[in-house]
């Protein structure tokens, strides 16, 4: 098989750039919700994207390397090719490329410290070493059920709201040591919420899909640990979670009805939980991934254009 693919078709395999939409959703709510709030600043709204999708990149090439020399990764798992597993590339070149990958977030993030000060120091820190503890280190979340509640915090609550919160900051003195005023927001932490539903949802339909090479491997996730039927009840839980949001911003809060943008995206929403209800293989789980991945995106960006308009 090694022979047959390219080293940089195996490297796009490592990266999962289909996964780049979990990057690109919490700064584009971020951004639509600044945007409604006149604080926007496009140079940090870039830099959280790239601090993002460089954060999301490092933690796929981590749980690609640790995966595999953990043993969670065999010939049985259904889901999509692991290059260290698959002997495509060389599990210390992987293990290389995450520490570079994360190496690099910390670095784009330097501007974003400069504007939004210690509190964007202390949360891209944190990102990245839950990023590299979700499958590596001495207590590898993935591995003992919490990668649910890693992804919902930190792809959805401190994504959105970090990305509000430094574009809000651009406004204040640079460097601060505390929070500045209105950066963050009851607003920035509610629109967060069906981001954070729905990246938590894509890690669901891949713990469904492996759970019983996850359980002979010891690999205890959440859906491990609770069973099919729980991880179906929490899919739908996710996604009921993203759709209340934008009624709650226009009936709770007077937003301007176009906040209710995203529930045109529920008829493919209701098509994909139908195969998340029914089905456990990867034949119809993997399309379902990327489905759900979709879904996010959708979300995100109707989220935002309502946001605006």
């Amino acid at each position: 098989m090694a022979a047959e693919i390219s080293r940089t078709k195996a490297w796009l395999m490592a990266a999962r750039p289909q996964t780049l939409p979990a990057a690109a959703a919490p700064v584009i709510v971020g951004t639509g919700l600044a945007v409604h709030e006149e604080v926007f600043a496009a140079l940090p709204a870039l830099m959280a994207f790239v601090g993002a999708a460089l954060i999301q990149v490092g933690t796929n090439f981590a749980n690609d390397y640790y995966d595999a020399v953990k043993g969670a990764d065999t010939e049985d798992r259904e889901g999509f090719t692991r290059v260290t597993q698959s002997g495509l590339i060389e599990p210390e070149e992987v293990k290389r490329a995450t520490v570079v990958t994360f190496g690099l977030a910390v670095l784009s993030g330097t501007y974003l410290v400069y504007v939004g000060g210690l509190p964007i120091l202390v949360i891209g820190l944190v990102s990245v070493l839950c990023g590299w503890a979700y499958t590596g280190g001495p207590y590898p979340l993935g591995y003992h059920g919490l990668g649910d509640l890693f992804v919902f915090v930190f792809f959805g609550v401190v994504a959105v709201m970090g990305t509000f919160y430094v574009q809000a900051a651009a406004y204040a003195a640079p460097l601060a040591t505390s929070i500045p005023e209105g950066t963050i927001t009851l607003e920035a932490f509610v629109a967060s919420l069906p981001i954070a539903g729905l990246s938590t949802a894509i890690l669901v339909v891949n713990n469904v899909r492996d759970l019983e090479t996850d359980a002979e491997t010891g690999k205890n996730t959440l859906a491990v640990r609770l069973g099919y039927r729980f991880s179906r009840l929490e899919y739908v839980a996710m996604l009921a979670l993203a759709y209340v949001v934008p009624p709650w911003f226009w009936l709770g809060w007077g937003f301007e009805p176009t906040v209710l943008l995203p529930l045109v995206t529920l008829p493919y929403a209701a098509l994909v939980t139908r195969t998340i209800l029914t089905r456990t293989d990867g034949e119809a789980l993997n399309p379902a991934l990327e489905q759900t991945g979709k879904l996010l995106a959708l979300y995100a960006v109707t989220f935002a254009a309502g946001l605006i308009l």
